[in-house]
């Protein structure tokens, strides 16, 4: 069995082609991120060309796509490749949470990596569900909010396990600074709107 030498010398397709794949990690993908680290300039030129901008964050050990900031007149013509989510409140809410929890989590000064159980997500979210008959239902409609964010790649199973989770640093991305700041007006309003009806509010 080869295995690839440590002075390889830098590969554009292997870093343009794993970006496209989803979100590249300086942890698990360590190849892949050494090529893009690498390449950098070729790799956001690239990009550049389709319309897509190359985030880099050395620093926390991410690198993913978005689409550019769209002009105002929305006259591009450049179809958008990446396709904006529409996300519903309760997975706003979850985001948002994890958000506010890793900012803590960082302020402490501890560890790397933010580990959380799935008691401990589902005792964050539960204040901002509304009650539902039995507390079964409730524990599957987080669990489904879980996995959801699971699948957009801010949460990950520690281990394969269903009981722990890593709060992914790419969350820091799309919860920027500035909203985080807003963040306990922004639950307050959350917690207004769950006190009625919210079957399929969406933001």
């Amino acid at each position: 069995m080869s295995t690839r030498p440590a002075d390889e010398a830098p590969n554009l397709s292997i870093a343009v082609t794993h970006l496209l794949k989803g979100v590249v990690y300086r942890d698990t993908q360590e190849v892949a991120w050494r090529h893009l680290l690498q390449l950098q300039s070729q790799v956001r030129d690239h990009f550049t060309v389709i319309g897509l901008v190359a985030e880099i964050d050395e620093t926390e050990g991410y690198a993913y796509l978005r689409s550019r900031l769209d002009d105002p007149a929305e006259d591009s013509p450049i179809p958008r490749l990446i396709a904006r989510r529409q996300l519903s409140l309760h997975v706003s809410v979850l985001l948002a949470l994890l958000r506010k929890r890793l900012a803590e989590f960082d302020a402490a000064g501890a560890e790397t990596r933010l580990i959380l159980t799935r008691q401990q997500i589902i005792d964050m979210l539960t204040l901002f569900l509304p009650r539902t008959s039995t507390d079964a239902r409730l524990i599957d409609q987080i669990d489904t909010h879980i996995t959801k964010i699971i699948d957009m790649g801010f949460l990950r199973r520690v281990n394969d396990t269903e009981t722990s989770f890593e709060v992914r640093r790419i969350v820091k991305a799309f919860v920027d600074g500035q909203w985080l700041s807003d963040l306990d007006a922004r639950l307050a309003d959350y917690a207004a709107q769950f006190a009625g009806p919210v079957a399929e509010d969406t933001l």
